[in-house]
């Protein structure tokens, strides 16, 4: 079972109608999960492109991201691989005995995470023109495989910062890029093989040169875009000395910039996203339809500040004139301006913004992060319903506050609202789920 308080949220319902609307909530996001499940993304794709390899020697792998083990598992069992290294956010996870697995670091890159770089690197230089590299990219890739022109202390600081300040992942990863010897095409700009990216998108619109900062894939941004980055967000002249010197110095010319579309080395590369949000969103909207409930799917690119999405959302479904049960359905990526000490993720607190919004309707509302895990907590997103904001009043919890303070995964362990699943293996940014019932 996906949700490990499976029956705690089910029973936090006050009616039967409510009980049974949580329940399908939980069913419908455990559909929409089973859809992007890595495994199944690599053999599909791989039975249906049928690659012949018939020119290639020796075939090499290396993954890197949230999903990296179970797309590393069903491209070992369609290929004979040499040697290949995989690193994973995961621990204790095992392959076959060709494959090396390191446990990096997320949010923030550890020593692990440079050392499977370091290893990475190594691996594609063993690579001959008749070989062939598949490379397996997924959301977390960033931290995950990180070989700084900073010091690891230094790049933590920077990440941290990017991550409170409301920058969106692109503009976090466009700064990542160009602290770093490996991300922005730079990991296979020295490959002499043909190279395979298969990508399971983490990011609005599957832009591949920003999914796990685009190591296989040409950038189109500089270093200048960096420094406006920083500046934007008042951060430049916060973050540590070694950061704003490799910038100016790229500015200047004294560092290469990261590869673009014309280098040829991408001749040689061909990179395919195998599964996003859309496709989850879409089979959410199937098990909702199974269920007999009316369907709209709303968007795969919501975005904007979570508190304020999630009341947004509300409004929109209240002004839905549908006499029938209607399940609402949206996928993408919020942000969170951080201001307080509390822990959370964007995921709760777009359901803390929008509970007092909600109370009294006939509805039910749930954010969930595919990856198992929202922002700085061990929780996956939160749920409420139309009785919850006076239950947490009743409580003495004021949503206000702890939206204030950030610390929306203490509201809702409190009020028992929270997802619980643990790490899922994959990474598809965000699914919304509201439940309107008559």
């Amino acid at each position: 079972m996906l949700f490990k308080n499976f029956k705690t949220i089910i029973d936090n319902g006050q009616t039967p109608e409510i009980k049974k609307a949580r329940k399908n909530i939980l069913d419908i996001f455990t559909a929409a999960l089973n859809a992007v499940d890595p495994y199944n993304a690599v053999k599909l794709f791989l039975d249906k492109q049928k690659i012949d390899i018939s020119d290639f020697k020796d075939i090499y792998l290396i993954g890197f991201g949230k999903a990296s083990i179970g797309m590393a598992k069903a491209t070992c069992e369609t290929f004979k691989i040499k040697k290949g290294i995989v690193i994973t956010n995961i621990s204790n996870k095992k392959l076959n005995n060709n494959i090396q697995v390191f446990t990096g670091g997320h949010p923030l890159p550890n020593k692990t995470s440079i050392h499977g770089a370091e290893q990475s690197l190594k691996l594609i230089e063993k690579c001959r023109e008749n070989d062939l590299l598949i490379v397996l990219i997924s959301g977390g890739g960033s931290a995950l495989l990180s070989k700084p022109r900073i010091p690891l202390e230094d790049l933590k600081k920077i990440t941290n910062l990017l991550l409170k300040s409301g920058a969106d992942i692109k503009e976090i990863n466009t700064i990542r890029k160009h602290l770093s010897f490996v991300k922005g095409g730079q990991l296979i700009k020295n490959v002499k093989c043909q190279v395979i990216s298969l990508v399971i998108s983490d990011i609005i619109g599957d832009p591949i040169e920003f999914i796990a900062s685009g190591p296989t894939y040409p950038d189109s941004t500089t270093f200048s875009d960096a420094e406006k980055i920083l500046k934007k967000y008042d951060l430049w002249k916060k973050i540590p000395f070694s950061a704003r010197k490799i910038i100016e110095d790229g500015e200047k010319g004294l560092i290469p910039e990261t590869p673009k579309q014309d280098d040829v080395v991408f001749d040689r590369v061909d990179n395919f996203v195998i599964a996003n949000n859309k496709i989850a969103c879409e089979n959410a909207e199937k098990k909702a339809k199974k269920l007999g409930y009316k369907t709209l799917f709303l968007t795969s690119a919501l975005d904007g500040e979570a508190k304020n999405v999630g009341r947004y959302l509300i409004e929109k479904a209240k002004n839905h004139l549908i006499n029938e049960e209607t399940v609402f359905i949206s996928g993408g990526e919020t942000t969170v301006t951080i201001k307080g000490n509390g822990r959370g993720g964007r995921n709760q607190e777009m359901i803390l913004g929008a509970i007092e919004t909600l109370s009294d309707e006939n509805m039910v509302f749930s954010s969930f992060a595919t990856d198992g895990v929202d922002g700085t907590s061990d929780a996956a997103g939160a749920i409420a319903d139309g009785f919850s904001y006076k239950r947490a009043i009743k409580k003495n919890l004021d949503p206000e506050k702890y939206l204030k303070s950030n610390d929306s995964y203490e509201f809702f362990k409190k009020t028992g609202d929270l997802l619980i699943t643990g790490p899922t293996g994959t990474n598809v940014m965000d699914i919304q789920i509201i439940l309107k019932l008559r």
